[in-house]
C-alpha cells in the first residue's frame, strides 16, 4: 500500500464517490487546500472539527552542527505549522487499526 495521497488521488475520490466531473473535482481539492493555506497565512490557527487543529508558530535561531564534519551554523528564526489532531481523530486512529 502507497504511504502518499496525492493530490490527484483525492480528485479521484471526489470524481468516484461525489460524481463530479474530474475538471469540478479538482478545481473544488484546489479552492479547498487556497482556503486552508490563506485562513493559515491570515488567522495563525485553522481548526477542523473532528479532525484537528493547525497552527503557525516562530522556532527561535539556534546553533546546529553538521555530524559529519562537527561544523556549526546559525540556523535561521522561522515560523513552523504544527498539528494537533483532534480527541476524535486519536480514537479513530486507535481503534481502527
Amino acid at each position: 500500500m502507497r504511504t502518499n495521497l496525492t493530490k490527484k488521488d483525492l480528485v479521484n475520490l471526489v470524481y468516484m464517490q461525489v460524481g463530479f466531473s474530474k475538471n469540478i473535482s479538482e478545481n473544488l481539492i484546489e479552492e479547498f487546500f487556497s482556503s486552508m493555506m490563506s485562513n493559515l497565512i491570515k488567522e495563525k490557527i485553522l481548526k477542523i472539527s473532528k479532525f484537528g487543529t493547525f497552527s503557525v508558530r516562530l522556532k527561535k535561531s539556534r546553533i546546529g552542527r553538521n555530524p559529519k564534519t562537527k561544523e556549526t551554523k546559525i540556523i535561521s528564526e522561522r515560523k513552523v505549522i504544527s498539528f494537533k489532531p483532534s480527541k476524535e481523530f486519536k480514537n479513530f486512529v486507535n481503534y481502527n487499526e
